[in-house]
């Protein structure tokens, strides 16, 4: 992926003094931060290019002055809707026509975005990896020329990255579909492997990486091994001690609620944010962040991608981080000024089991995964499946990101080969009169519209297509078909409305068919889980270090250019944690198991589930959620999490004992 690339022109562009040039002109900005000049020069000369920069040390810069060099749409893939937001934001305010397309917007707003990219007048494009399923989205990008494919959060392509995400290993695929000439992967949290891994999919060899420091220099962190019953005293006074504003991270949206009640009942001005909350009042919660209204957020991570404030003055982890990776990016929020910040974590290893319950909640048994193989067994047609994600998750008890996983496995073992996705509905409405609409067209056209419009069923002002019917009578190729209604659309001559993705594979019958299929599958899931929770003991051990915890975290993401001794760790002032665990009474010991099971086996029996297994089972006592036990309400079950506290593999074997 290193064609030449724009032409001379931007050869040209890369001479430093221009450059320099530029970025005042339109950025205000004196000079790069290190590393940005290097990756905009590979990118300027038409090669590809990895950076990985800490968190806050201008990454987005790298792409966004890019796309003003080159010939055409720079197509940028985020991972979130407030941080698309924001950057688009920042671009706005210095003149630079950037936007998205998201779910928050209307039909409308969609296609203006559309038609702005296709003038010429939008040079950035911001999009989730999940738009590709749309295949109206897809049929767009055909039509248009991309200069540049940037993904941000790179580390998300990645297997062996913290927050590997299914949907992210087709963008190689993109690339091709689409005749995309070189890409720019941003990242802040690679480890050597994980480099290596996403470098190979995109084809960028050692010299197109550009990877910067770690060291933090003004950040002063602290790892306290605290009792759980003493966080909120520890917490009040480390947020009186380092006062300004900051970040409180917690796992769990109900933590982040009661925290912040209780800093509000101690006179701390502060609020708590989740992913519980409702789109207006995390985006109102931002904004007072930001401009100070509200100084100190209690938050799970649903907070903090995309919030670039610079004087944030303290971090502090309530809660143990997800991984080391978390960590970094979290605490990286902190002194993006340059000025002294605290980041401390109240450690202790009571939360451990929930951290823990995230990994063992997302593997799918074996019986699942055999439901799995069945359904695309029995409803392949003409080597065809049709599925819609949410139906099978429901159906095969099987959560929607191990899902994905599944099906992207199915993919690499040459199973299943994603055909399309296709919208289930298209509905439209008349804007101008249909015999006027009609009248626009020469008579081929017109008889083709016609067809359309005498296979679509109105209910009053809106429409359905049928596109079986359509097809029978006619031959009319669904493809032309919707091309035609998104020119409608696009001209303003209808309203169009799509609804339910489905998601079309081709099978590989005899592969489907292999014996171990599902054994394998399985093994992949059981090897995940088994890295996730090695990651976990990491994390452990990295809070617990007896050497300098910077130097640690800087060679962890494979910088040994840090200090050996930093001198403004805990460690390097002489204070190793021991985290403490608050000991619990015997998990066989505990009154109620066997009638909230016994309860729980009637509830499932009665909604004609009657063969449960004890994984299932083990995930009702710890309180882990799964697409069954929303169909049918068990989490209103007395039983529901009573085993909460306890590790999932310690709940395991006591089920398997009072068999």
């Amino acid at each position: 992926m290193n064609p030449m690339h724009d032409s001379t022109q931007v050869l040209q562009a890369a001479d430093s003094e221009f450059l320099h040039q530029q970025l005042k002109q339109q950025f205000g900005f004196d000079e790069f931060r290190e590393g940005q000049q290097a990756v905009i020069e590979h990118i300027l000369l038409g090669r590809s290019s990895l950076a990985i920069f800490p968190t806050g040390s201008g990454k987005s810069l790298c792409y966004q002055f890019s796309a003003l060099q080159l010939a055409n749409v720079t197509l940028v893939i985020s991972p979130l809707l407030a941080l698309m937001k924001d950057q688009i934001a920042f671009l706005k305010d210095k003149g630079i026509n950037a936007a998205s397309i998201d779910s928050s917007q209307s039909y409308d707003q969609s296609q203006q975005v559309m038609r702005d990219v296709r003038s010429g007048h939008t040079k950035i494009l911001m999009v989730s990896v999940e738009r590709f399923k749309n295949e109206r989205f897809r049929q767009f990008l055909a039509s248009i020329q991309i200069s540049l494919l940037v993904v941000d959060e790179a580390h998300c392509i990645s297997e062996w990255g913290h927050n590997f995400r299914p949907d992210y290993l087709k963008i190689p695929v993109y690339c091709q579909s689409f005749a995309i000439p070189q890409v720019l992967l941003l990242t802040a949290t690679a480890t050597a492997k994980v480099k290596q891994d996403i470098a190979q999919h995109f084809a960028i060899s050692a010299e197109q990486i550009v990877q910067t420091g770690f060291y933090r220099p003004n950040l002063d962190i602290s790892v306290k091994a605290t009792l759980e019953q003493d966080k909120n005293i520890e917490l009040l006074n480390a947020i009186h001690h380092h006062q300004g504003a900051g970040i409180i991270y917690v796992t769990l949206q109900k933590t982040a609620e009661d925290v912040a009640q209780y800093l509000r009942s101690q006179g701390v001005n502060c609020t708590a944010y989740h992913a519980g909350l409702d789109a207006e009042t995390r985006h109102r919660i931002q904004q007072q962040f930001m401009t100070g209204q509200i100084p100190i957020i209690v938050a799970t991570i649903a907070f903090g991608m995309g919030i670039d404030k610079s004087d944030i003055r303290f971090v502090i982890h309530y809660d143990l981080p997800k991984s080391i990776e978390n960590y970094s990016q979290e605490i990286g929020r902190a002194g993006r000024d340059g000025q002294l910040s605290h980041c401390v974590t109240l450690a202790n290893k009571d939360g451990l089991n929930t951290i823990e319950n995230f990994v063992y909640g997302d593997t799918p048994e074996a019986s699942a995964i055999q439901k799995l193989i069945q359904h695309i067994s029995q409803e392949t047609d003409n080597g065809q499946w049709e599925m819609q994600e949410s139906a099978i998750s429901t159906s095969t008890n099987i959560k929607l990101l191990p899902l994905k996983t599944l099906l992207v496995q199915l993919e690499l073992a040459n199973v299943l080969k994603p055909s399309f996705a296709y919208f289930a509905e298209f509905k439209y409405q008349f804007v101008q009169d249909k015999a006027a609409v009609l009248a626009q067209f020469d008579e081929s056209r017109q008889a083709f519209l016609t067809q359309i419009f005498a296979h679509t069923h109105f209910k009053k002002i809106w429409g359905q297509l049928n596109f079986d019917s359509l097809y029978q009578e006619f031959g009319a190729e669904r493809q032309r078909v919707v091309a035609a209604l998104d020119y409608l659309a696009d001209k303003q001559m209808i309203l169009l409305e799509t609804k339910k993705i489905t998601q079309v594979f081709e099978v590989n019958s005899s592969r489907l068919v292999q014996a171990d299929l599902v054994a394998q599958l399985s093994q992949y899931f059981q090897s995940n889980e088994v890295k996730e929770i090695s990651r976990l003991n990491q994390l452990l051990d990295f809070f617990e270090s007896k050497t300098c915890i910077t130097a640690r975290l800087n060679h962890y993401f494979d910088d040994n250019r840090a200090p050996q001794q930093c001198g403004h760790c805990s460690v390097c002032r002489g204070e190793v944690a021991i985290l403490p665990q608050k000991s619990h009474i015997a998990l066989n010991q505990l009154a109620n198991v066997e009638q909230y099971l016994s309860e729980f086996v009637s509830h499932m029996s009665a909604k004609g589930h009657s063969s449960i297994s004890t994984a299932v089972k083990a995930k009702f006592l710890a309180g882990m959620t799964l697409p069954i036990f929303a169909r049918i309400r068990v989490k209103q079950l007395p039983g529901f999490g009573y085993c909460g506290e306890y590790r999932y593999q310690e709940i395991i074997q006591l089920i398997e004992e009072r068999r």
